[in-house]
This record gives structure tokens, C-alpha cells and sequence, in this order.
């Protein structure tokens, strides 16, 4: 089987402000562990893909950064988009690349920015959904058993029985993707058990994604061709007047809400999107009283704080549920609760003009 990696490494990660930003984002950060979010994304695949397989798609100035902490990526896997324009057209690009190679491969595209605790089991998992998007006319995603009602995430909603089987891994057909609910809908999507979060990773065959774009997105199809006549040539600017005109819209909407036959794979392997900084209160240690703390710290009194300080030292007396980050030039205090505002920080930092913060 001919599968190739695509990592998804164009995003801003503003959610991780003040810690990231428009030159720096978030997967180009050591959030999690002492590398990179995409050197994990990256060194979790090597034992079973071999690095000519895996390319990456960003902005030119991303992709520079890329070159420097991954060297040993070829250059030709380095895809650069015009402009950022969401994740449909950045798949359409990356899909295109690979179709033009062998229209029957098995395309991976995964986030650069996300955790995955279990790289053995999500290794196994992911040949699994390799070899089912080869099986026929499927497109595969993992979906990632819910521990609570989130509100963040989109859900799948799946058929429980008889599911189809590959790999000895079960795959669930795939009855409707769900928007961000509010509270009472996650509590139900919970209760009712067949709703898991959207971990926004998918596979497909070249050649599938081709045929359910011109079947379920025909609005996208001529952009795609587009794209293949313009990689056919290496056409720079041809390329760049298909991204000017394309939507910007997400592979969910344009694609996989409205495509048949996609199948949901089980995302059991310690996911986690790292989508706020609250969030690493579950990945970060912690001490007796719930805080995660970087940076010489001294607690009383003080519960379920996460501090990021590792430039000076820092007392906390008698707070609880606080998030704490402070950089060179900015400081960021927020409750727990409130941290998916920040933002409404960067757009108050627009409006205002303050761009050295951005």
C-alpha cells in the first residue's frame, strides 16, 4: 500500500497567545514535551512511514521554519500554499500533489498540533483506516471516544452495528457530523453513547477524493482541476489565481458532512487536540493541589493554576483556576474557564493597531 502523510501545518494557533505567534505559531512551539508540537507529529510516524512519504503543507513562511527543525524532509514534500484559505483547499493542493504520483495512494492528513499519547496503538489504527480507504469508495476519519461534554468539538455521529472490519480494526458508518454543541446537546450526544468528537484527521484514496469532490462538492471540482492542470505545469501563478478565487472553507463543510460512505475509525489512542491552554492540565504534571506549572513556582493556598514562567520565578497565594502565561513582552491572566477569549484578545489587538503583539 502506497500511503502518504500529509501534515497540516499551516494553522496560527492563536488560542496559545501570548506564548504564540503570527511568526511562531503553536506547532512550531515545545508545548508538550522539550521538541516542537510538529517534531512530535513527525517522529511519532517515522517507526512505520518513512520520511520521503511524509510532506507538509504551509505558508512560505512556515514552510522556512519547517526546513529548519526537520532538514531531513526532501524539499519536493514541502508544499507551500499561495494563501491561507482553510483546510479544503489546502487538501485539494496536498491531494493533488499525490494524485498526479499515483491516483491510487492512501492520503493521511493530519493536524501538526495535536497529542497523541499511544503512538503504537495509533500507528496500528492508522494503517487500519489506510487499508479501508483503499478497500473502495470510502473516506475515513478517526472519531475520539467523548470524557465529557465538551463543547468545543464537533461530534460524529456513527452506526453502532456491524461495523466493516480491517486490520482487525472496526470502522462505523458515519450518520451525520455535528456541529459545536451547546451543553445540553453534548450531555445527550454523552448519554446516548454513538456520538464521538471530530478529531479532524482523515484518510482517502487520491482517486476517491477526486471522484466525491466532483460528486458531493461540484462547486470545488473546477478549482481542483485547476490545481492539477497548474501542478502539471509547475505554475506558480496559475496556482496562486485558483487560491485568489477558492472559498475559504473547511474540508468538514465542503467535503465530509456531505460525502457517502465515509467510515469513522475508533481515536482511543490519547488524543488530544491542545486546543487552549487549560488543556494542559491534562497533559502537563502536576502537584498535589492540580497546578501545572513551567517555571520555578512556589504555591499557597493555590489550586488548579497553570503557570508558563519561565523566565523569572512566581508566588501565588490563595487563587484558584487561573491561567498564567508570561513572555518577554506580554502577559496573559485568565480564568480557566475564559481562555478560549484569547482570541478576542488578538482581535482587540488588530482593532487596536498593536500588531508587535500578534
Amino acid at each position: 500500500m502506497d500511503l502518504r502523510i500529509v501534515i497540516m501545518a499551516g494553522g496560527s494557533g492563536t488560542r496559545f497567545w501570548p506564548l504564540s505567534r503570527q511568526k511562531e505559531p503553536k506547532q512550531f512551539l515545545p508545548i508538550i514535551s522539550e521538541k516542537t508540537m510538529i517534531e512530535e507529529t513527525i517522529s511519532r510516524l517515522l517507526p512505520r512511514i518513512p520520511i520521503s512519504n511524509i510532506s507538509t503543507i504551509a505558508n512560505s513562511q512556515q514552510t522556512e521554519m519547517i526546513k529548519r527543525l526537520l532538514p531531513e524532509i526532501p524539499e519536493k514534500n514541502l508544499l507551500v500554499e499561495p494563501q491561507g484559505k482553510n483546510t479544503a483547499p489546502s487538501l485539494m493542493l496536498a491531494t493533488a500533489q499525490v494524485y498526479l504520483q499515483n491516483p491510487k495512494a492512501i492520503v493521511a492528513a493530519l493536524p501538526a498540533d495535536h497529542l497523541i499519547q499511544d503512538s503504537s496503538l495509533f500507528l496500528r489504527r492508522l494503517e487500519a483506516a489506510a487499508a479501508a480507504a483503499s478497500s473502495g469508495q470510502h473516506l475515513i476519519t478517526f472519531g475520539v471516544p467523548p470524557t465529557y461534554p465538551a463543547t468545543g468539538y464537533g461530534y460524529i455521529q456513527f452506526t453502532v452495528e456491524n461495523p466493516l472490519r480491517f486490520g482487525e480494526e472496526p470502522f462505523h458508518p458515519v450518520q451525520q457530523f455535528k456541529e459545536k454543541p451547546d451543553l445540553k446537546q453534548a450531555e445527550a450526544f454523552l448519554e446516548r453513547g454513538n456520538y464521538y468528537w471530530n478529531s479532524g484527521m482523515f484518510l482517502w484514496q487520491a482517486e476517491v477524493f477526486a471522484d466525491k469532490l466532483k460528486q458531493h462538492a461540484p462547486s470545488l471540482f473546477p478549482s481542483w482541476q485547476r490545481i492539477l492542470e497548474a501542478m502539471r505545469d509547475t505554475n506558480e501563478s496559475r496556482l496562486a489565481s485558483v487560491f485568489e478565487e477558492i472559498p475559504s472553507i473547511s474540508i468538514d463543510y465542503a467535503l465530509m458532512e456531505k460525502a457517502e460512505g465515509t467510515l469513522m475509525g475508533k481515536g482511543d489512542f490519547g488524543w488530544s487536540d491542545v486546543g487552549s491552554w487549560s488543556s494542559l492540565l491534562d497533559i502537563w504534571p502536576q502537584d498535589g493541589q492540580g497546578n501545572a506549572l513551567k517555571g520555578e513556582t512556589a504555591t499557597l493556598d493555590t489550586r488548579r493554576c497553570l503557570v508558563y514562567n519561565p523566565h523569572k520565578f512566581t508566588a501565588l497565594i490563595g487563587v484558584q483556576d487561573l491561567i498564567i502565561v508570561d513572555t518577554e513582552d506580554a502577559l496573559l491572566i485568565a480564568h480557566k474557564d475564559q481562555d478560549q477569549r484569547v482570541k478576542d484578545v488578538i482581535e482587540l489587538l488588530k482593532q487596536k493597531g498593536k500588531k508587535e503583539y500578534l
